[in-house]
């Protein structure tokens, strides 16, 4: 039988007793709508093959090819292979790898003129300590900000790059590097739920539009602060077999970065964005 709990008090739904590669469409529905209403969705103990994971993928919309060209699967380039290749030619730790999604609390896929509406992972290799992923609610920072800052910023749109004011860029191909920032709202209305988030990331936002820079830092700095929320935030500890996807629109996540890097911490990856209207 199918069960849909949920894993904290406003992120995160747990979903149990199905088959990913058998759900139908009417038992599809109501694991879709659990995922909009708690912007993180875990599915436990599936056996997928990369046909299985892309095609569940897509019914959350158009799968597309992550940038980082040098971390996609060598045969379906729509995946990246999370986790290998972590050790240089010297034996050195590569820690652009290692400590991918460590850097800090983001969204995925600001830096594209469309972003991503949502990044899915399949749990293929797990170490036995350490790994976790963690969540945060974008709607919870929305609700957090002084009334100030939501008049300054309502309308207002944030310059931002795969780089962001660090220029981060070392999982880039040199000829991928250095594009010109995209604008997206700060304050963005959810398509599909209608409610109101902050949709921000201090790593990839280079500047706050029509701000002179020292008020756009000093805003970015803010929004910094206030955008995680302690009560409206979900640890998830990954066992292998889960499929976990969460909804860029209006949720912050980060890897703890902290397994034993001797182990391997292996998932595929999805990137997905918003069909067209």
């Amino acid at each position: 039988m199918v069960q849909i709990r949920p894993l904290a008090p406003e992120v995160g739904v747990e979903v149990s007793g199905v088959d990913l590669r058998t759900l139908d469409d009417a038992g599809f529905a109501p694991i879709y709508q659990a995922w909009l209403d708690r912007n993180v969705l875990v599915v436990k103990a599936q056996h997928l093959t990369i046909d299985d994971f892309l095609a569940y993928s897509r019914r959350f919309g158009i799968v597309s090819p992550h940038p980082s060209k040098t971390t996609r699967h060598p045969d379906r380039p729509e995946i990246t292979v999370l986790g290998t290749g972590k050790f240089n030619p010297d034996g050195s730790l590569n820690q652009a790898i290692y400590r991918r999604g460590a850097e800090g609390w983001h969204t995925d896929g600001a830096y594209d003129a469309i972003p991503f509406k949502a990044t899915q992972l399949y749990a293929l290799a797990i170490p036995d300590s350490g790994g976790d992923t963690l969540f945060a609610s974008g709607y919870a920072a929305y609700q957090a900000m002084p009334e100030r800052l939501r008049r300054r910023l309502d309308g207002v749109s944030g310059a931002f790059t795969y780089g962001g004011r660090r220029k981060a860029q070392a999982l880039l191909n040199p000829e991928d590097r250095d594009r010109a920032p995209v604008f997206h709202p700060i304050i963005r209305t959810h398509g599909e739920t209608g409610r109101r988030s902050l949709y921000f990331d201090p790593g990839k936002i280079v500047s706050i539009q029509g701000a002179e820079a020292e008020e756009s830092d000093g805003l970015i700095e803010e929004l910094t602060a206030l955008m995680i929320q302690p009560e409206a935030r979900y640890r998830h500890k990954w066992q292998v077999g889960d499929v976990v996807i969460w909804d860029n629109r209006c949720s912050y996540h980060k890897a703890a970065g902290d397994y034993p890097p001797e182990q391997d911490h292996i998932h595929w990856r999805t990137s997905i964005k918003q069909p067209a209207a």
